[in-house]
């Protein structure tokens, strides 16, 4: 099935461009006239989605962090992709409360929160991903 729309954003790996990602998923979904709660589901899920790119794909380094957004005619699907170190256990990492950094703040709960939010969240990773 082909979209009927398309966005296509890449950035750098920078915290601060969580933000930016979170809103222009948020704007690219209105063209669905969402109600006010499911906005704020997308743009928290991007939000978590793109944080662990950021924190957890590519640890603070610099990379880049790819969001694509797609709209179909009963569908909306977001995917934010990195070419970080990967995950080593999937199963492992969508637990609650699980997380690869337990010396930071309000850690293990991103696959949980994107889980709550969207209707299906699909995780694809390779681990050793191609940082140099």
């Amino acid at each position: 099935m082909n979209p009927i729309n398309e966005v296509k954003l890449e950035f750098v790996s920078k915290s601060s461009n969580e933000a930016f990602a979170r809103v222009v998923a948020a704007a690219f979904v209105s063209q669905i006239d969402p109600n006010i709660e499911e906005l704020a589901d997308v743009k928290t899920a991007v939000s978590e989605a793109v944080t662990n790119a950021i924190i957890h794909g590519y640890e603070n380094k610099t990379g880049l962090v790819k969001m694509i957004c797609k709209l179909y005619e009963d569908a909306v699907e977001i995917s934010v992709i990195d070419e970080g170190k990967g995950i080593e256990d999937i199963e492992k990492a969508r637990q609650p409360m699980f997380t690869s950094r337990p010396d930071m703040e309000r850690s293990g709960m991103g696959f949980t929160v994107m889980e709550n939010f969207m209707d299906r969240v699909e995780v694809v990773s390779e681990v050793g991903g191609v940082l140099p």
